[in-house]
């Protein structure tokens, strides 16, 4: 059945967990019902009721009957399969994907339905792209994982840095490095029960273990090998900036999906194209410190979730259950800023170039939403900027630059630039 035939444009797949209600919220508020055909989709009938009651209550221009609900199972693919053929893009925040993902990426590709979500479990995306991705390529079937905090900034930021410098020095950066500057925020039981999901795949499954281990593992198959020895693990003088750096937790999932961009998009930034995602924790003494603080404390965390028996006791005894979370008030009181640096050398010499995504909300759930919903509006309306028409994708690669004009419009942050006094301070990084 040709998509635009379809019952509904937009379906909100777990809209009533955490972060399902921030993202109702962003369209709710943002869209209007004549222009936007959202039905909100989870397991639970009397909740979905009760929440697009609480929505329309507070969205102008929404009445209860224009937020219909679609009742499934995430581990019944029958009823995924109705809901993929009744919508033309799925948009969906129920984790762990690991454990609640498949049947719903099977259902939209055999729909030939647009698909996004907000995973950072490179391990399931691997699978996803081993047992998927011809298939949703032959289904014209747009799958993007990673639309939330991971992956949108570190993977939109380095790609808008990187068309910056085709266009205004011919050239694209020949490394970038991406900072996470700040960006305190609430984090959810479900987002802490996807954390541990991965972990625990990779004590059992030899696949997943290699995905968390080999900085190419979400590249084509054939193509899992390079020059670029994957994330940070210690303490470090940064390669562009006088400071200290620290590894960034959200490393491992982000320069992966980078490196999937670049490979999908036929490697404009080079086949030895090196990134590299790091915590700046300022210069001196002070600085180095911290940063050692900091790694320390990563490390201790990566430790004790790597062990079966501690990593349990945590998820009994300390995480939030799944469906608790930051409340509304919570996410729109923080903020972040990640900055992405690129440097190359054109004909005229070195240059660097400044990228800035940030927003002054919690970038977990506040940001994520509107990373999310606005991805799926992309998607919804055909407006993406890709060469590609189908398969497991990123933002960059399966959405592209129009996702960055939507951010905008949402109030995000989003800007590019050639770095301030970039000239010095690129030839005084390339002499250290």
């Amino acid at each position: 059945m040709p998509t635009t035939d379809r019952r509904y444009d937009l379906v909100l797949w777990g809209a009533t967990g955490v972060a399902g209600r921030f993202v109702a919220d962003h369209l709710t508020e943002r869209y209007a019902p004549d222009t936007l055909s959202l039905a909100l989709g989870g397991r639970d009938e009397s909740r979905l009721r009760s929440l697009a009651a609480d929505l329309t209550d507070r969205a102008d221009g929404w009445d209860v009957t224009d937020l219909p609900v679609v009742v499934g199972d995430a581990t019944d693919p029958d009823s995924l399969r109705a809901i993929a053929h009744d919508t033309r893009v799925v948009c969906t925040t129920v984790g762990p994907y690991t454990r609640y993902g498949t049947p719903l990426v099977a259902a939209c590709i055999g729909a030939g339905t647009d698909y996004c979500d907000l995973t950072g479990e490179i391990n399931w995306v691997r699978e996803m792209i081993g047992r998927y991705h011809d298939e949703a390529v032959d289904a014209n079937a747009r799958l993007v994982h990673g639309c939330g905090f991971d992956s949108v900034p570190a993977d939109l930021g380095t790609a808008l840095v990187q068309s910056f410098a085709t266009d205004e020095f011919g050239t694209p950066c020949d490394m970038v490095r991406i900072y996470l500057e700040n960006g305190p925020g609430g984090v959810s039981g479900g987002t802490l029960a996807s954390v541990a999901a991965v972990f625990e795949a990779t004590t059992t499954d030899p696949v997943a273990r290699d995905t968390v281990r080999n900085p190419y593992s979400l590249a084509p198959a054939g193509e899992r090998n390079g020059v670029d020895p994957g994330e940070q693990r210690y303490p470090r003088r940064d390669a562009l900036r006088p400071i200290w750096t620290a590894p960034s937790p959200m490393a491992p999932v982000n320069e992966r999906v980078v490196r999937r961009s670049n490979a999908l998009l036929g490697y404009p930034w080079g086949r030895e194209f090196p990134c590299t995602e790091v915590v700046p924790t300022g210069s001196g003494l002070g600085g180095a410190a911290l940063a050692g603080v900091v790694a320390a404390g990563l490390g201790v965390g990566t430790a004790a979730m790597s062990v079966g028996p501690v990593r349990d006791g945590l998820r009994r005894f300390v995480f939030p259950d799944p469906g608790d979370g930051p409340t509304r008030t919570a996410a729109e009181r923080g903020h972040f800023t990640v900055r992405i640096l690129g440097r190359g050398t054109a004909v005229d010499g070195p240059f660097v170039v400044e990228g800035v995504i940030g927003a002054d909300r919690g970038p977990g759930y506040g940001a994520t939403a509107r990373m999310l919903g606005e991805a799926a509006m992309c998607l919804v309306r055909g407006d993406v900027d890709s060469p590609l028409s189908g398969g497991v994708t990123t933002p960059a690669s399966g959405i592209g630059a129009t996702l960055a004009d939507r951010l905008r419009d949402a109030g995000l942050t989003v800007r590019v630039r050639e770095w301030p006094g970039d000239r010095d301070r690129a030839t005084a990084a390339r002499r250290r």
